[in-house]
């Protein structure tokens, strides 16, 4: 158990624990603008569609 905590007071002491935490945080925001911005496209998508089938004269039933 002392070996784990000496390695892991020099995992952060070293330049890497705070890399890995940047890299961490930078991927969290990407992840979360591509889910924002797919949940827009596919919003936009769904309502352009329901657009044409409105005009096309689609509708319910047939």
């Amino acid at each position: 158990m002392k070996s784990l905590a000496l390695k892991l007071r020099r995992f952060l002491v070293s330049e890497d624990g705070p890399t890995a935490v940047e890299y961490a945080v930078m991927l969290a925001l990407i992840i979360i603008v591509c889910l924002a911005a797919i949940t827009t496209i596919g919003t936009n998508a769904s309502t352009t569609f329901t657009n044409v089938g409105n005009s096309l004269g689609g509708g319910e039933g047939g």
